[in-house]
């Protein structure tokens, strides 16, 4: 029986990485430093992954950044005219400076010693930089317009560096002088690439005013003009005297090779003026007669690899051999929108991806070697594969179906077949799930057609076409055995249909809104549906009627598919996350939050230990089944937990108090800590046992027992054991030791509100304990008055009747007596009645007071 799965976890993450600017390369040509909005990435063309990510603040944009020669420190300048100075290893800023220039910078370079860095602005100034001695050394000014490239002279005695900018001019700057000492109208347009000849006496510039223009270094003078008739925007010398007899390149004299705005490299014999070859590099362009975001915009050789690497304004970096010009890498920079994707090959070794182009883009899972497909003219909405035969079909905006082969030796894919005959964008499509003989496709035009693909010939025949539904066709399905077809509409039903001749059986209705996925069970008679009201719903096939219903999602569900036969289900959404559900139990096992915008495309390995997502926010996700790792780990964990709980009852039934902290702190029971500090304190030398205690306890140990100390003050009933502690801490520790406890800010932050809230509840205590003895004390005083009134009035009675008789004349008071006593009483009456009319007088003088006052107020503010 398949075990039920809980958890999974990223494993790798392709996101994006270039998006634009120069890019920067190793020495060895092994790393490439590419620039991401606010972020330079690392990427090491090997394996095909970012290795390091150097980031600047949120809100600066990079605009240029430049490699040191010996690969020790990267310099990047941002928006905000602030030159950053990264030791990049070690991914650490050694200095940050402002550039002087007014606006942004557009161009930087090195000199070969790694010291001196040249920086052209928008402003048209340029500057050097010595970044070992940290000041400017020159200021440059002649030029008009934006500087679009600065070169130093190759030789290091010449001191001399080569500029130019929006004014076509290429300036020669002498850097002993600070002046410019040649100034050449050579070209018509915008200069975009100068190179220098290995001994520094011939320089070759390109620009797009369709020409390559030859110097003499010496002389600076231009010798010859060579027609390119495109747009020049990189131009790359060959070693002297190579040989590629593939490309027609001989010993006869320097070879340069131009790259062009229309996606073509031409090799040329600079001698003869005579290009030798040419290929169209096919990168994306429909045409070599057109241009546009495919233009190549950088490129450059690696003598040591010897190969090629051509980088295109659609982000795409491709690696081709300099012997025959073949591709043997490529790397997307920026995937845009991703779509759908689907696994294919052998142990699912590649991914195919539509992304938000006409392009379809197939990587290789390990490298991230990417294989960029041309055939649609129009964005590719799904694709659908078959494991079996290699193949895979895919759907597109421009009304077409397509199918492609896989070589399962080359892991090449080519187009092999073309379906027309949809009115519409073309939504969706799959195989047959047993032979893959037969796709079927639907979109906008609310029709389903099967195509035949058994010959897998070019021009694709369309077996059937029956009209479905109301609406966009969302999403199709074909049953296990192939007999059935399920389509899922924006009108809200989904209809099963037989394969055989696309008639309808049933409707599945129940959905409050349109319905975008719709699935097989592998095992069972029925069907599960995911609709834009956020719900998934399965359906028996016998009745269609809903079964189950599963709420979990805020918004809409995009995809979902079945996990372990058939017994759960994983589903993603709109909302960017990723949930796994147990259909016995009807519950979410649990929910993944690692995409930041919506996840159109899931996919699931053959073996189920892997998923792929993809979504809006261009991150591809590969996930890991790690659920029986999770139970292991749980496992072992709790023995471990049990073990340690024996132990720690042992040490402290021992009274090894010390050893018993250290345990209950490792384990991070903050209540068992307590528990031990308590019988401390309850022994006869409590208090120098509890002190010589914490005394023996590591900084780390100690500063976890602070750590509990902010918690038990949070209650009254432990604040006193937590305030004993805190007090023997500080009186044992200086405050500069204490400050060197990792955790102290926090701690501190934690045991100041409380320790306030009980110091003033432990004074409002005093407070009413010292009224208390007061009125005690002056309720004592008049018990004792009271008592000699008493004494005194019975020894009066006992001498007016000393021999107790009881005779009326003798118990009656005088006359003379009673007057006193009612005269008394006459005066206490008054005094209190004197001393309640003063103290109404007082308050009526307040009253009165108040009352004038608030007369004043409203006078002044009717004013």
């Amino acid at each position: 029986m398949s075990v039920l799965k809980t958890s999974f976890a990223v494993s790798q993450k392709h996101e994006a990485f270039y998006t634009g600017g120069k890019i920067q390369r190793s020495q060895n040509g092994e790393l490439l430093f590419c620039g991401c909005g606010n972020k330079v990435n690392v990427l090491d063309v090997t394996t095909g992954k970012v290795t390091e990510t150097l980031e600047q603040e949120e809100d600066e944009e990079i605009t240029c950044y430049c490699i040191t020669p010996d690969d020790k420190y990267l310099i990047v300048a941002t928006r905000h005219l602030v030159l950053r100075q990264w030791l990049w290893k070690e991914k650490s800023i050694t200095r940050t400076w402002k550039a002087i220039h007014n606006s942004a910078v557009t161009a930087m370079t090195f000199d070969k010693t790694s010291t001196l860095l040249a920086t052209g602005s928008s402003d048209s100034s340029i500057k050097l930089w010595d970044i070992e001695r940290q000041y400017c050394t020159h200021n440059l000014r002649g030029h008009q317009g934006v500087v679009s490239v600065v070169e130093f002279h190759p030789i290091q005695e010449k001191l001399q560096l080569f500029s130019s900018a929006n004014d076509n001019k290429v300036r020669v700057w002498d850097l002993v002088k600070s002046t410019c000492i040649a100034e050449i109208e050579a070209h018509f347009s915008v200069v975009t690439s100068l190179c220098f000849s290995i001994d520094g006496k011939t320089l070759y510039s390109g620009g797009r005013d369709n020409i390559l223009a030859v110097w003499d270094v010496e002389k600076l003078q231009v010798t010859k003009t060579i027609p390119i008739l495109e747009n020049v925007e990189s131009v790359v010398l060959l070693p002297e005297n190579s040989e590629y007899p593939n490309l027609n390149v001989t010993e006869d004299g320097n070879h340069v090779i131009t790259f062009g705005s229309k996606g073509s490299m031409k090799i040329w014999n600079v001698k003869k003026s005579k290009c030798v070859f040419s290929k169209f590099m096919g990168l994306g362009l429909k045409s070599e007669t057109e241009t546009g975001s495919q233009t190549i915009t950088q490129a450059w050789f690696t003598e040591s690899e010897q190969n090629l690497t051509v980088v295109v304004a659609d982000h795409t970096i491709s690696m081709y051999t300099i012997e025959n010009i073949e591709i043997q890498k490529q790397f997307c920079g920026y995937t845009d929108e991703i779509l759908d994707l689907q696994f294919i090959g052998k142990d699912d070794s590649h991914l195919v991806v539509c992304t938000n182009s006409e392009n379809l883009k197939v990587y290789n899972v390990k490298t991230w070697s990417c294989q960029i497909l041309h055939g649609h003219t129009d964005i590719v909405l799904s694709v659908a594969v078959h494991k079996d035969t290699n193949m895979i079909a895919t759907a597109s905006k421009d009304n077409s179906i397509r199918m492609w082969n896989l070589d399962p030796e080359t892991g090449m894919v080519h187009c092999c077949g073309e379906g027309q005959g949809h009115t519409s964008s073309v939504g969706s499509i799959i195989f047959s799930s047993l032979s893959g003989k037969f796709v079927v496709s639907g979109g906008e035009d609310c029709t389903i057609k099967m195509w035949d693909v058994g010959d897998a010939k070019y021009n694709l025949h369309c077996r059937a076409t029956e009209r479905a539904h109301d609406k966009d066709i969302n999403s199709i399905a074909v049953s296990p055995n192939d007999k059935y077809i399920v389509t899922a509409s924006q009108d809200k039903t989904a209809k099963l249909w037989v394969s055989k001749d696309l008639s309808m059986i049933g409707v599945l209705r129940g959905h409050r809104k349109g319905i975008w996925c719709v699935q097989f069970s592998p095992v069972d008679q029925c069907a599960v549906t995911s609709s834009a009201d956020g719900t998934i719903k399965i359906w028996s096939l016998s009745d269609f009627t809903c079964v189950k219903t599963f709420e979990g999602h805020d918004s809409s569900v995009l995809r979902v598919v079945f996990l372990t036969r058939g017994m759960q289900l994983l589903s993603c959404g709109s909302d960017g996350l990723l949930k796994i559900w147990t259909i016995k139990t009807n519950e979410c096992v649990k929910t993944f939050d690692e995409h930041d915008d919506k996840v159109w495309g899931l996919a699931v390995s053959s073996d189920e230990n892997r998923v792929i997502t993809g979504g809006a926010d261009s991150t591809i996700l590969e996930w890991q089944d790690i659920t029986q790792e999770v139970e292991d780990t749980t496992r072992k964990e709790q023995e471990q937990f049990i073990i340690r709980e024996q132990e720690l009852s042992n040490l402290i039934q021992q009274k090894k108090y010390h050893k018993a902290i250290a345990l209950a702190i490792k384990l991070e029971q903050p209540f068992r800590v307590l528990t031990i500090l308590k019988e401390i304190l309850a022994s006869q030398s409590g208090v120098e046992d509890l002190q010589a205690t914490l005394q023996k306890l590591r900084q780390d140990q100690l500063d976890a027992v602070l750590r509990f100390c902010g918690q038990w003050n949070t209650n009254s009933k432990n604040c006193h054991e937590a305030q004993f502690i805190l007090s023997i801490v500080l009186k044992s520790y200086t405050a500069e030791d204490l400050l060197k406890f990792p955790n102290m800010k926090s701690t501190i932050e934690s045991l100041l509100p409380y320790t306030e809230r009980h110091f003033n509840r432990l004074t409002r205590l005093q407070q009413q304990a010292m009224f208390v003895e007061y009125t005690w004390q002056c309720m004592k005083g008049i018990t004792d008055i009271n008592s000699e009134t008493e004494d005194r009035v019975g020894q009066f009675v006992i001498d007016k009747n000393p021999n107790n008789v009881d005779d009326d004349e003798n118990m009656e008071m005088s006359d003379e007596d009673e007057d006193k006593m009612k005269h008394s009483n006459l005066v206490s009456k008054m005094e209190e009645n004197s001393k309640l009319s003063l103290k109404r007088r007082k308050i009526r003088k307040k009253i009165d007071s108040r009352k004038r006052v608030k007369q004043a107020v409203n006078k002044k503010k009717r004013k």
